[in-house]
């Protein structure tokens, strides 16, 4: 009789115990499970972070790389860009390659220019000296403007015929990825809000240095009309 009492004592013990023990473990794994989650969270945010100082950091390299371009396209150390040849009467009888092949070199040499920017170009000398000599264009008196959309009129560097300085350009983002992006300058806070200017452009990174691979005013297609 004493050992049955005793062990309905013990038993009567055990199942009250087993509620509060349940809960100290549920405590525990709640506690480990939230901890984890933190952890997580934290290594999230700091990705994010990290990525976001990773494009600032870019937006500032591209804003700097398209300024002296900018810079450099105003100056006379920059490309005879219609390297022409004229006949009698001054009227163009198609482009030296000689200045071409010069011209491909110099832009080389500025670390500025992925190797789509320079190879576009070259195909447009190539294809307007080609229309010019098949007299697929309109004669071209050297006097006047071209008589095709390359440099004409306006400067293909800036798009522009007149600037402000080249120090007030400031960059947006219209995509920017790891290695390319596209964006579009214009002159911040100098520009008058009523004039709202701005110039589309392309770069591309190569081996960890941002390189401009397209401005507008490069464009093929419109350039050879």
């Amino acid at each position: 009789m004493a050992t049955r009492l005793r062990l309905t004592v013990v038993t009567i013990t055990l199942m009250k115990s087993i509620p509060l023990l349940s809960l100290v473990f549920g405590s525990l794994l709640f506690g480990c499970n939230h901890k984890t989650q933190l952890r997580s969270e934290t290594k999230i945010i700091t990705k994010d972070t990290t990525n976001s100082n990773n494009t600032k950091q870019d937006v500032i390299e591209i804003r700097n790389l398209i300024r002296n371009t900018l810079k450099w396209g105003d100056t006379c150390k920059s490309i005879d860009l219609l390297p022409a040849t004229f006949g009698k009467d001054s009227i163009c009888t198609g482009f030296s390659i000689d200045t071409l092949n010069n011209n491909l070199e110099k832009l080389r040499k500025t670390g500025f220019f992925a190797d789509e920017f320079i190879e576009n170009y070259d195909h447009i000398i190539r294809t307007l000296d080609k229309k010019i000599k098949n007299h697929q264009l309109e004669p071209w008196n050297v006097g006047e403007l071209p008589t095709f959309g390359f440099a004409n009129d306006v400067s293909p560097w800036c798009s522009c015929q007149d600037n402000l300085s080249w120090d007030s350009v400031e960059v947006v983002p219209l995509k920017l990825a790891k290695n390319k992006g596209e964006l579009k300058w214009n002159w911040g806070k100098a520009i008058r809000i009523a004039d709202p200017f701005s110039v589309k452009f392309k770069v591309v990174k190569v081996y960890g240095q941002w390189k401009i691979a397209y401005l507008d005013g490069f464009d093929y297609t419109e350039s050879t009309k």
